[in-house]
């Protein structure tokens, strides 16, 4: 008799951590971890302990917008439709927080000190900084520090290449700024202020194709400044993140809308490809 109600719990909570980028998250970090080299079973341990971090890191942050998402009528936030408390929710993130430290801890103290930073920098987003002139600032130290992620599950730890630490800041910089258009009128009700607020649609539109590119030529010219040869993978990705960061950017300086938003994440997606084929180096 108890298995719907728990299965209606599970459902909400669900759709409560923000799944996509979730999922895309823990993908794109076990895809580094075997570009990297990590064996199967530290590479299991990091994807535990990737999507936990991001479970929390989702869970909290609809807990603590959910006042914010009842205002603005958010039907398709699970606390605003009265499907799920916020103090269950909590509770959630607070296990899931303590469950990815427990995981973190296996795979050693640098991959934990890591991990712990980049997941405080996104709660910190969660507990304020989205509300200020900084808000991009946590995305651009979790991304950044994001790439090392893969390469200090290795059994021998090393710390990922600088051009890869970069790119993952510039991909964190474009992720922001597209990841807030479809939500900017609804914040505007809310009072949100971050960064990509005060500049407004059309000019965050334009920064995020910027740092896309930006990030794809230093995924090109990384390497190779290390001696390497520039790789025919990441020369592809680059002419095709350029198509589309130009695509988009017209389509941004005339409408900045949906079309817009996906355009970014395709870009972005891209670069990820590109950064994946290339691997993340090491320092």
């Amino acid at each position: 008799m108890q298995l719907a109600p728990l299965g209606r719990t599970a459902g909400a909570l669900w759709r409560c951590s923000h799944p996509g980028p979730t999922l895309v998250v823990t993908v794109l970090a076990l895809v580094l971890g075997v570009a990297a080299g990590v064996d199967a079973g530290r590479l299991a341990l990091l994807g535990a302990a990737v999507i936990a971090g991001q479970l929390s890191v989702g869970w909290s942050n609809d807990a603590i917008d959910a006042a914010r998402d009842l205002i603005v009528d958010r039907r398709d936030k699970p606390i605003a439709r009265g499907e799920i408390t916020a103090r269950t929710v909590w509770v959630a993130a607070g296990i899931a927080v303590g469950l990815a430290a427990a995981l973190s801890a296996f795979l050693g103290p640098v991959f934990l000190a890591v991990h712990g930073l980049a997941l405080a920098s996104a709660w910190a987003y969660n507990l304020g900084l989205k509300n200020t002139a900084l808000s991009v600032a946590p995305f651009v130290l979790s991304f950044g520090l994001f790439p090392s992620l893969a390469t200090l599950a290795l059994a021998t730890p090393v710390v990922a290449a600088p051009w890869a630490t970069l790119a993952g800041a510039t991909l964190g910089i474009a992720v922001h700024f597209s990841n807030v258009l479809p939500d900017l009128e609804d914040d505007a009700q809310t009072g949100v202020r971050g960064l990509p607020h005060r500049w407004g649609a059309r000019a965050s539109a334009v920064c995020a194709f910027v740092a896309v590119e930006v990030g794809a030529v230093i995924v090109l010219l990384g390497p190779v400044v290390g001696g390497e040869p520039v790789r025919p993978a990441s020369l592809g990705g680059i002419v095709l993140v350029t198509a589309v960061a130009v695509i988009g950017t017209v389509r941004a300086l005339r409408r900045p809308d949906r079309a817009v938003f996906r355009l970014v994440m395709l870009a972005a997606l891209l670069l990820v490809a590109q950064l994946a084929v290339t691997g993340v180096g090491v320092s």
